[in-house]
């Protein structure tokens, strides 16, 4: 509350002072408009989004989830790669979701497989999606098969290669019978609200520096060469760890590159990420996470780029 009153503050005195600034320098007034543009289009997909994984978290028990997962590895990881639509909710709700899944017995493949389907191919994202994307239902299906895709490969080479002693950390204990519903709701949304608002803000930012500060014709050279354009996208996926209820505002506005980049990013945000990367160690080991997020990264920008080619003509 402090912080909140003494910034109102600030702005009240400083207000008008930094306005002309962004008004008379036109660099500035620039990155403003994207970063504006990117934000108000982006937050109420943000806000339902997490309303929407706050009631998963208060009516859906990943004990139940994991009694609805089919025991025959094949037909788990299928199952859970669809049933990640339905489950609509931020990376960060999935990865402690697939922890559980996990250390209740179910399909370790399955669990991870839902891990990675979930933030990326549930209507939230997708309808988001095609608003960032206007008159371009070609990139909301290549996104949609990309990310699933992506999953259930990642499942399946769990399913054969994966083992069990890499997974290190304990599965968190649950506290049972602590608040209502009504507070358990309050404090997931407030929760995923607060993360994925603050990396929107983030990747909003980034997204209007690079309108401004990256010369025109470094867009251009990237966009002759798509290889370079692929790997500069996925990397910054990587680095940004934005939302996945957001990331398609980002996307969108890079304008100046094709949608072949754009759509590697937003196929590997979602699947890996620095965030994720560490949520992963802290739940799952260390060791999980260097064999794990590697692959995925190259599962996710090889699986994007051969889906975009078929697609994206």
């Amino acid at each position: 509350m402090q912080v909140l009153v003494i910034g109102t503050v600030m702005l009240a005195v400083f207000g008008g002072a930094l306005r002309g600034f962004v008004v008379d320098t036109p660099d500035v007034a620039t990155a403003a408009t994207v970063f504006c543009g990117i934000f108000v289009q982006a937050i109420p997909f943000l806000a339902l989004g997490v309303v929407i994984s706050g009631l998963v978290a208060t009516f859906v028990t990943a004990d139940r989830l994991a009694r609805w997962l089919p025991r025959r590895p094949a037909a788990a990881i299928l199952t859970a790669g669809v049933s990640g639509a339905a489950l609509p909710g931020c990376e960060c709700g999935s990865v402690p979701v697939a922890r559980r899944l996990f250390g209740e017995g179910a399909v370790g493949a399955a669990a991870l497989t839902f891990m990675l389907a979930a933030p990326a191919i549930n209507p939230v994202v997708l309808v988001a999606t095609a608003v960032a994307f206007p008159g371009q239902p070609q990139m909301v299906a290549a996104r949609c098969v990309a990310s699933l895709l992506t999953a259930l490969i990642m499942g399946a080479l769990w399913s054969r290669f994966g083992r069990g002693e890499w997974i290190t950390r304990r599965l968190p204990k649950l506290h049972h019978g602590e608040g209502s519903r009504w507070t358990v709701f309050t404090e997931a949304a407030r929760h995923d609200f607060l993360q994925a608002a603050s990396y929107l803000v983030i990747g909003a930012a980034a997204a209007a520096v690079l309108h401004v500060v990256v010369p025109q014709w470094m867009y251009e050279h990237l966009a002759g060469q798509v290889l370079l354009g692929i790997l500069t996208m996925a990397l910054l996926a990587v680095v940004l760890s934005l939302c996945s209820e957001a990331d398609a505002f980002v996307a969108a506005s890079l304008t100046m590159l094709p949608l072949l980049p754009r759509l590697v990013f937003l196929v590997v945000g979602p699947a890996v990420d620095l965030k994720l990367c560490a949520m992963q160690a802290g739940l799952f080991g260390r060791g999980f996470a260097l064999r794990f997020a590697p692959t995925t990264f190259a599962v996710a920008t090889l699986v994007a780029t051969g889906v975009g080619m078929l697609v994206l003509r």
